[in-house]
């Protein structure tokens, strides 16, 4: 065949691809055998600085067609499965080294050489995104799984149980032994597993136990090894080879887990990558349909947990005392609505503690501010070691509530005391305790009334016993 007689009846920007094959099954060189000419004007036109070939170069006829572009391998997945799988392939995506959306369409032609296999390679350019070729290059099975994703993560009651539910569905469609979504969290350098699914009898380990400092770096190496692209899929051992040579740490780590395939896609926010989504050891022999499923899914995901991410900030400005880390007076004043209002139920047995920071106003005064927030702090972590059960709150500037559910009244008594004689050292945090005990499910207002009055007993003998420490 003429590939160049026949490539330039296309009036859109097309090229010939031919794939190697090989006799295991999989594939080798893919290169570009001719194009037309709004092909190839295409690329004396852009100059991608990320490839020095293509800067000022034409392109020359059967060449390999990383000389021209980045190494995909999503795309070498596509001439695959359209080549020598000789099926019609169309995708409408925006890699992110580009500042435009690819709409492709990539069509199987006839081979006369068994070692290789042949395609055309269309594509229409443009900077804004087409809703119309979004969902147009969609199929109808992809469109019914992603809008079940978007209907659990929407009209879940609680998130982490529909996250999971979720995970288990991408597992099951991709046939895989293993999903995950992992989060990343750049300032603490660390990250964290939110939601897995294992097949049962597999031998994939959980990924809470890989997490770690060392793991953040690999991890954090992720994006380098996309290189731009919409998300990486690992087929076989030729792809493999690909991530042992851009990413050999990782690929100890993959090579140590067994994995023989993986599709990896980021989770963004804002253009920014905040996770990672992907499956092991999936079924390659529908990857196309995979990767289809998944890059719509992952968006609607992304989008779900960056909102319930946002939601779970916003709740933690609200109800946590941002100086010491404890929950907050307006988390306090919610807590006795909830028991007063019966929307939460009050055990029989309870306590409530008033612990009154001694010296803070002096500390202020003497020391400065920064040595009274750093009071505050040290008096909260002792409040939170010594009464690890409970819900502690910081009711005021220096006064601090506890509420004991269903402890016994002679272990509260017990370790206030020994918060007492911790008191009498000058060196310590000293604090004025009150508490009142309600075994009979009393009111807890009037409990709240009973231990405050009581703390404040406490102060005045605490002052009348070292009347040199009064100045608060």
């Amino acid at each position: 065949m003429n590939y160049q007689e026949f490539v330039d009846k296309f009036e859109t920007m097309t090229c010939i691809l031919s794939v190697e094959k090989k006799d295991d099954g999989g594939y080798g060189t893919i290169r570009i055998v001719t194009g037309n000419k709004a092909y190839m004007d295409s690329f004396e036109n852009f100059n991608d600085a990320s490839v020095p070939s293509m800067l000022g170069n034409k392109i020359v006829p059967n060449s390999p067609y990383e000389r021209y572009i980045p190494k995909d391998m999503n795309f070498e997945a596509f001439c695959y499965k359209c080549a020598i799988g000789k099926k019609p392939m169309h995708t409408y995506v925006h890699p992110e080294r580009y500042d435009f959306w690819f709409d492709i369409v990539m069509l199987p032609i006839e081979s006369d050489d068994p070692n290789l296999a042949y395609c055309t390679y269309s594509q229409e350019l443009s900077t804004e995104a087409d809703v119309a070729l979004m969902t147009d290059s969609i199929s109808a099975e992809t469109s019914s799984k992603v809008l079940q994703t978007c209907i659990k993560l929407r009209g879940a009651t609680n998130f982490q149980d529909s996250i999971n539910e979720v995970i288990t569905d991408i597992r099951e469609l991709c046939k895989a032994n293993m999903c995950c979504i992992l989060l990343l969290d750049y300032k603490a350098q660390n990250c964290s597993v939110i939601a897995e699914s294992i097949l049962e009898g597999a031998d994939e380990l959980s990924m809470k136990k890989y997490v770690d400092k060392e793991f953040f770096e690999i991890a954090n190496s992720w994006e380098n090894t996309i290189d731009g692209s919409t998300c990486l899929i690992i087929q076989g051992q030729n792809d493999m080879e690909y991530v042992k040579e851009r990413n050999p740490k990782w690929y100890s780590s993959l090579a140590y887990a067994n994995v023989e395939s993986l599709v990896l896609f980021p989770l963004k926010y804002n253009n920014d990558i905040f996770g990672y989504i992907w499956a092991i050891n999936f079924d390659t022999g529908n990857t196309v349909h995979i990767k289809e499923t998944l890059e719509l899914t992952t968006f609607f995901v992304a989008s779900e947990i960056a909102n319930y991410q946002l939601l779970k900030r916003l709740e933690t400005l609200s109800t946590v005392d941002l100086l010491t880390g404890i929950y907050n007076r307006n988390a306090m004043n919610n807590q006795i609505y909830r028991f007063t209002s019966g929307k939460e139920r009050l055990p029989d047995h309870f306590g409530i503690i008033f612990a009154d920071l001694n010296g803070l106003k002096q500390k202020n005064d003497v020391e400065g501010h920064i040595a009274g927030d750093n009071m505050l702090k040290a008096a909260a972590k002792l409040l939170t070691e010594r009464f690890s059960e409970c819900d502690i709150y910081r009711a005021g500037g220096d006064e601090f509530m506890i509420i004991a559910l269903n402890m016994e009244k002679n272990d509260l008594e017990e370790r206030i005391e020994r918060i007492r004689k911790d008191s009498e050292d000058p060196n310590n945090i000293s604090f004025a305790i009150g508490m009142h005990y309600d075994d009979d499910g009393g009111d807890i207002r009037q409990a709240m009334r009973c231990a405050d009055e009581k703390m404040y007993e406490d102060k005045e003998r605490y002052y009348a016993k070292y009347p040199e420490r009064k100045m608060r």
